[in-house]
Order: structure tokens, then C-alpha cells, then sequence
């Protein structure tokens, strides 16, 4: 698992790190918000540990930026915060678990592994991204594996994706399966992708400019 660190405490950092790497992950890590933040606009990642204190741009201030782009990733606070309010709002913005310092390090492996269990994919559903999923059976979309309520039409539209992933889907393909053929322009077809997104609360529909959609498959 590829996973970003954050962390100031030089020597905590790289305990974490050797520690980490030494059962199987691969750790790139940082030591102020600014450098975090610079490493997420190049690199994908399946987890952060984040902590929360910092001089400059905090852990909470991050993800809630990446939220704001709609990058969901599975994240962790680390901290040494003891009051309720903080850690109730750690858990508001969308981390996946908070552990209090100091902590042993085996601790931090058992939190890292029951967020992967929890993050597991049924095999009849198909991942789109890190926190969707779709299952064709039952043409239902799921966010971190609960139901997603989108209309019928929107369904459509996700499950045409969904079947093609990592193919363009152009506009013809769209007027056949999610418009049952109707003489329907781009413009409105356009106009209905746009508000799926707008919807979703991660990005993953990529728009192939002049012929139609596609979902990448992931990493």
C-alpha cells in the first residue's frame, strides 16, 4: 500500500516510516503541510496519516482540501489532542480513524489493516474508484460500500461507464443505452454527466473533449 505520512516529530516520522516499510508498505513522507500538500498535486496515494498539530498548513486543513477537489482518500489522524471537540471533528470531515500519541507502532499497522478490510469491494461490484463501487445486478452505486441514491437515468449513465472502464464512452453509446435511443443533442447529454458529477462525491468521470466520457480504471 502506498501511503503519504505526515508528521513534524523527526524522529517519530521515521520511526513510523522504517516501521511501515518494514511490513510491506511503501511510505513517502513529510514533515510540514506545505511539502504534503505539493507531494498530493503529483502523486496518487491509498492512505494518509496525517498529523494534526503543525506549524503551517494542518492535517485538518488538508484533507478538507482534498475534499473540496474531490479526492477521497482513506485517511488517519495521528495527535496528541486529547479534547473531544477536535477529535469529533476529525471524524466530521471524513478521516477513517483517529489514534492518539504516543501510540505503538504494531497499533497503527492494526488500524491500517482494518480500514483495508472495511474497504473491501463485494465481487459482484465493480470498483470505480476508491470509495465506488457498482453493482450491475442490482443497478444500485455505492459509496464506501452503502447504497448511493441517483435517479434512474443517472444509473444509466454510471452503469454505461461502468462496463466500458477505461474505454471512452461517446455520445451515440449514451443516446443508445441511457436515452433508449432518443434523438437526444451532446449539449443535453453534456448537461446530464455534468450534474452525476456534480453529485459524486469524488471525481472520476473523466471528459474526453468532443466524444463523450470515460472512467479510468484504477491504479
Amino acid at each position: 500500500m502506498k501511503i503519504l505520512l505526515l508528521e513534524d516529530d523527526l524522529m517519530l516520522n521515521d520511526a513510523i516510516t522504517q516501521y511501515l516499510t518494514s511490513v510491506g508498505h511503501y511510505i513517502i513522507s513529510s514533515k510540514d503541510g506545505k511539502s504534503c500538500m505539493q507531494v498530493l498535486e503529483n502523486e496518487k496515494f491509498d492512505m494518509l496519516i496525517l498529523d494534526i498539530n503543525l506549524p503551517d498548513i494542518d492535517g485538518f486543513t488538508i484533507l478538507e482540501e482534498l475534499h473540496k477537489q474531490k479526492r477521497m482518500i482513506p485517511t488517519i489522524f495521528i495527535s496528541a489532542l486529547l479534547d473531544i471537540e477536535e477529535i469529533s471533528r476529525a471524524f466530521d470531515i471524513g478521516c477513517h480513524d483517529y489514534l492518539k500519541k504516543p501510540f505503538h507502532l504494531k497499533e497503527l499497522n492494526l488500524r491500517i489493516n482494518r480500514i483495508l478490510k472495511c474497504a473491501f469491494v463485494p465481487q459482484n461490484h465493480k470498483r470505480l474508484s476508491i470509495s465506488y463501487s457498482f453493482d450491475h445486478d442490482s443497478m444500485t452505486l455505492y459509496f464506501n460500500n452503502e447504497p448511493y441514491i441517483l435517479h434512474k437515468r443517472q444509473l444509466m449513465i454510471i452503469s454505461l461507464l461502468a462496463k466500458n472502464r477505461g474505454l471512452v464512452v461517446n455520445y451515440d453509446m449514451f443516446r443508445e443505452y441511457a436515452y433508449d435511443g432518443e434523438e437526444i443533442d451532446n449539449a443535453t447529454i453534456r448537461a446530464e454527466v455534468n450534474r452525476v458529477k456534480k453529485i459524486l462525491k469524488e471525481d472520476f468521470i473523466t471528459n474526453v473533449r468532443g466524444i463523450g466520457y470515460m472512467i479510468e480504471r484504477p491504479d
